[in-house]
C-alpha cells in the first residue's frame, strides 16, 4: 500500500452522479473496507446516489451534494454559497484522504479542487489532464475498454486497496422486506407464480425503450409464459406506467411511486426476471442477483455499463450513430425502437430457461 495511505482513519469517497454509478462503485468501496476495516468511510453523493447509505454496511456516513459540474441539464442556479458551505462542512469533518470516482468521460479535477479547498491532505483520482497539485496521487487506467466496476477497483488498487469479492453491494433489512411483502400482498402478487418486474422509465429519453412496445412485451409475456407482470417506477414515472398499463390487454400490477430503494430492491430480489432500460434498477437487479433483460441504448458502450456478474441479455440494434452519449435522441431512436417486443420476450424466455425457472409456457428443454 502507498505509505501515505497506511495511517488513514477517516476517508471521503466522492461519487456525484447517479444511483447506478454509485452501485457500480460498491465493489471498490468494499475493497477499501476489507483492506482497512477500521477506516470510517463517508460518501459524498448526489441525492439519488445517497440512497445507498442504509443498504451498504461498508458506508458509515453520507453527505448529500448536488455539484454544479454534474448538472447535465444546466438547471442549477449560480450559488457560490452552496459550494462554500460544502467546503466548510468537509473541512469540519477533518478527513485524512479523499478518493474521487468518475466515469471515463468525467473530469475528477472539480471534485479534487473541492477537496483541496477543504484541506483534505491526500487526494487520489484518475486524470488524463494535468492536475498540478490538486491530486497527491494521479492514477492512470490501462488504455483498454473497462467496465465501470473494474475502473473503480483499478483506482483503489492504485493505492493498495486490493479487491477480494467483486459483487455489487446492496443489502436489504427487515423493514425493507416487510414493506415489500405488504406491497405485493396488497396488489395480489402470488408467490407460487413466476414474477417478472418491468421498470420502463429512465431519466434520459435517449435510453428509454418506447412505451407502446413495453405494453406489447407485457401482454406477450403473460400469454406465452403465464407469468405475473409487475410495473415499477419512481414518483415521476407513475403517469408513464399508467399509460402503458392502459394499453395492455391483459391484467398487470403496478407499484410505481410506492417504493423506496430498499423495498424496490427487496421486491426485485423476489422476481424471476427484471426487464428495464440502462438505468439504476438494472444495477439493482444485478446487485440482488436477479436475471435481467437490459434494453440498452447505444448512447454508451454496454461493455462499460452493462449488468455486472448476473445472468443477463443485452438487447439493441447496431446503428451508425452508436456511442453518441446523447441525453435525447433526434435521429429515430433506432438502437432501441427496432428491438421488437417479440425479441424481448424470446430473450426473456431464453434467460428464464437458462436460470432454471419453471414458467407455464416457456417450453424449456
Amino acid at each position: 500500500m502507498d505509505n501515505r495511505w497506511r495511517g488513514v482513519n477517516n476517508v471521503l469517497l466522492v461519487r456525484l452522479d447517479n444511483l447506478g454509478d454509485v452501485l457500480l462503485t460498491t465493489p471498490a468501496i468494499h475493497a477499501i473496507k476489507g483492506a482497512a476495516p477500521h477506516v470510517k468511510i463517508t460518501l459524498l453523493a448526489s441525492p439519488v446516489g445517497a440512497q445507498v447509505r442504509h443498504l451498504n454496511p461498508d458506508i458509515d456516513d453520507v453527505i448529500v451534494y448536488e455539484a454544479p459540474w454534474m448538472d447535465g441539464k444546466g438547471v442549477f442556479s449560480h450559488n457560490s454559497e452552496r459550494e462554500l458551505a460544502v467546503i466548510h462542512l468537509l473541512k469540519e469533518k477533518e478527513f485524512d484522504g479523499a478518493i474521487i470516482f468518475t466515469s471515463y468521460h468525467q473530469s475528477s479535477l472539480p471534485a479534487a479542487y473541492l477537496c483541496y479547498l477543504a484541506d483534505i491532505p491526500l487526494r487520489h483520482a484518475a486524470s488524463v489532464d494535468g492536475s498540478g497539485s490538486l491530486l497527491t496521487t494521479r492514477h492512470r487506467h490501462p488504455p483498454l475498454m473497462m467496465h465501470e466496476v473494474e475502473r473503480g477497483l483499478d483506482l483503489v488498487a492504485g493505492i493498495g486497496f486490493i479487491p477480494g469479492e467483486k459483487d455489487l453491494v446492496l443489502v436489504t433489512g427487515p423493514e425493507d422486506e416487510a414493506r415489500a411483502t405488504r406491497l405485493l400482498e396488497r396488489i395480489g402478487i402470488r408467490p407460487d407464480r413466476p414474477l417478472i418486474v418491468i421498470h420502463p422509465g429512465c431519466s434520459l429519453q435517449a435510453r428509454t425503450y418506447p412505451w407502446g412496445q413495453y405494453a406489447r412485451v407485457a401482454d406477450l409475456l403473460i400469454e406465452r409464459l403465464g407469468c405475473q407482470i409487475l410495473f415499477t417506477g419512481g414518483a415521476d414515472e407513475v403517469d408513464l406506467v399508467r399509460k402503458i398499463r392502459h394499453w395492455t390487454k391483459l391484467d398487470t400490477a403496478s407499484i410505481a411511486g410506492q417504493t423506496d430503494l430498499g423495498s424496490l430492491a427487496a421486491i426485485i430480489a423476489r422476481a424471476n426476471l427484471v426487464i428495464t432500460n440502462n438505468t439504476g434498477p438494472m444495477h439493482v437487479a444485478a446487485a440482488m442477483k436477479t436475471p435481467v433483460i437490459a434494453l440498452f441504448a447505444l448512447t454508451n458502450p454496454p461493455e462499460q455499463w452493462g449488468p455486472w456478474m448476473v445472468p443477463h441479455r443485452i438487447l439493441n440494434k447496431p446503428t451508425p450513430c452508436a456511442y453518441c452519449y446523447s441525453r435525447t435522441c433526434v435521429v429515430g431512436h433506432d438502437c432501441l425502437r427496432l428491438v421488437s417486443p417479440e425479441e424481448v420476450v424470446a430473450a426473456s424466455e431464453d434467460l428464464l430457461c437458462e436460470s432454471a425457472i419453471d414458467t407455464a409456457g416457456a417450453g424449456c428443454r
